[in-house]
């Protein structure tokens, strides 16, 4: 991997190098007995979609998720590892199938032995996967299992050992429904169209943001769940643009799902005066090249983090991702913060209760100790829902990702609206 730059704040905090004593994992990590001076690595297992075709909705995010990772483990090992020992991560392909994530973490757990673990990408993913954690008794960190699915499972209301290191998702238009309250009456849009992927990600905050846009007077006049499947992504939108909703919030979970909705919007001469998704324009480069920048313009998406965020540890990630991967500095999407997040979360609880053992660890992320991540603050509540993540929303403008909400924020931009017209320029033919 590249030249590595050390972190100027915050180093000693998340890549303590303390010699205390840690647990060698066996079957079950949180019940074996501490040995002392280890010294050989400790294994981190995960699970994510990385190769698994065109039935896989998240290859796309996985293959970020894995850079993520992969440059946390590069810079945790370039400040001396943790607790002395070297980190090595060991990354299982699930392609994106709910059977395959469960066969892995069993794997990583009963076969491998791994000391600690990260979750995969997705709610749909995140829970299965955090009912085997606790199964063997590992504490489970993820930065994309936001879903409330994922912390309602069984397990986690009995074990408590699922830790969401990002933002709450059923949160994420609360600050689109805010700014839209706070417009007069005259300039609030009047309609609004819910489509939304059958998936617990992108499901709840477009719910949520349907029933109190609905309390403000904003007219439903289209709410629907279709297939997470792109041969099914076209008659919804052909009936949103149907519709002519002034307000659009897709429930989406990656890129080709927005990609669709826009390229059928636009052969059918529609355009919504305001276009939110919950999933995809975040994506950096990979969204811009599947859309165009110029029909990018306009289009809208919540998330807890951005390249420009004004933390000192998120400049820092985002300069050594560049220079790792290339890119420039807009294109570095939200997936590879959160994944890193993973990492310095389970750092930090690592040094703070000086070894491996998991049910330590659990013990310690929920104390209510605040934690710090390229995210901002994270501070766990009793399902370990991160109660302290930033919530933000962000619009393309003229080829750059700008945050502008909440509007009062250093460096927010005014929302374009309406959404500029479609361009043509750089789309990808319509669906067939």
């Amino acid at each position: 991997m590249g030249v590595r730059s050390r972190f100027a704040a915050g180093a000693a905090v998340v890549l303590g190098v303390s010699v205390l004593a840690a647990c060698t994992s066996a079957s079950n990590s949180a019940s074996t007995t501490p040995t002392s001076n280890p010294t050989g690595p400790i294994t981190i297992g995960a699970s994510l979609s990385l190769s698994g075709g065109p039935n896989d909705p998240f290859q796309a995010d996985g293959l970020a998720f894995e850079k993520g990772y992969d440059l946390w483990e590069k810079d945790v090992n370039d400040h001396g590892g943790l607790l002395g020992r070297k980190v090595v991560l060991k990354i299982l392909n699930d392609g994106g199938s709910p059977n395959q994530v469960v066969t892995n973490y069993q794997s990583l757990f009963g076969k491998d032995h791994v000391d600690l673990a990260f979750g995969p990408f997705s709610s749909l993913l995140s829970g299965p996967a955090s009912a085997v954690a606790a199964r063997y008794g590992y504490a489970f960190v993820e930065g994309a299992g936001g879903a409330p699915s994922v912390f309602d499972t069984p397990s986690n209301q009995a074990d408590h050992d699922t830790f969401d290191v990002s933002l709450p998702i059923a949160d994420e238009l609360v600050p689109l429904v805010n700014w839209i309250q706070s417009l007069p009456a005259s300039e609030r849009p009047k309609t609004a169209a819910y489509p939304m992927a059958q998936d617990p990600f992108a499901d709840p905050p477009v719910q949520l943001a349907q029933t109190l846009l609905s309390n403000l007077g904003v007219r439903t006049v289209y709410s629907n769940i279709f297939a997470e499947t792109q041969s099914a992504y076209k008659d919804p939108a052909a009936a949103v643009a149907a519709s002519g909703a002034q307000l659009v919030v897709l429930g989406s979970t990656d890129v080709p799902t927005v990609q669709t909705f826009m390229q059928v919007f636009e052969q059918d001469h529609y355009t919504p005066k305001l276009f939110i998704a919950a999933s995809g324009p975040d994506q950096g480069n990979a969204f811009t090249s599947a859309v165009g920048v110029g029909n990018a313009n306009g289009v809208m998406v919540p998330n807890g983090w951005y390249p420009g965020y004004d933390n000192a540890a998120s400049k820092q990630m985002v300069q050594e991702y560049v220079a790792q991967y290339g890119g420039t500095t807009d294109g570095v999407n939200a997936d590879v913060a959160e994944a890193y997040s993973v990492g310095q979360i389970l750092a930090q609880a690592v040094k703070a209760t000086g070894g491996t053992n998991n049910a330590e660890i659990i013990a310690y992320l929920h104390s209510g100790v605040t934690l710090s991540s390229v995210q901002g603050p994270v501070r766990f509540d009793a399902l370990g829902e991160n109660g302290a993540a930033a919530a933000f929303v962000f619009q393309w403008q003229n080829g750059n990702f700008d945050q502008v909400l909440p509007g009062n924020m250093a460096g927010s931009q005014t929302i374009l609206d309406p959404k500029p017209p479609w361009t043509n320029a750089g789309t990808t033919s319509p669906p067939a």
